[in-house]
């Protein structure tokens, strides 16, 4: 299963200017860390946006949270980034209740499996 609504899911600038690719952020900065390693920006903020929407487009449902809010979409696999390697990572979006725009929450990266040969 895809992410519902997939097509019309949104992510703040601030989520990746101010917090996935912050380097002072409390929180973000390891997953700054990361991503800055493949190439993304705060510059080019809007790169990252799209990388993630096609995370999202592409992926499988990894798990489903129900919230009283609605639910929390896991999705996982690799993202494609500026350098042309592919990282696994885990995305999590959230559709309120009643919402076909799912909306972007964080993601971060995840270990390869010993045998799983990817970039």
């Amino acid at each position: 299963m895809k992410l519902p609504h997939c097509q019309q899911a949104t992510i703040a600038q601030a989520k990746i200017t101010r917090y996935l690719l912050s380097e002072i952020h409390e929180d973000g900065k390891s997953k700054a860390a990361f991503f800055l390693r493949f190439g993304f920006s705060v510059t080019q903020w809007e790169v990252m946006r799209d990388a993630l929407l096609a995370h999202a487009a592409e992926h499988e449902i990894a798990s489903v949270l129900d919230t009283a809010k609605g639910k929390h979409y896991t999705v996982e696999g690799e993202l494609t980034t500026p350098s042309g390697r592919k990282p696994l990572v885990r995305s999590v979006w959230m559709l309120e209740t009643e919402s076909e725009t799912p909306r972007f929450i964080t993601a971060y990266p995840l270990k390869r499996k010993k045998d799983d040969s990817g970039t």
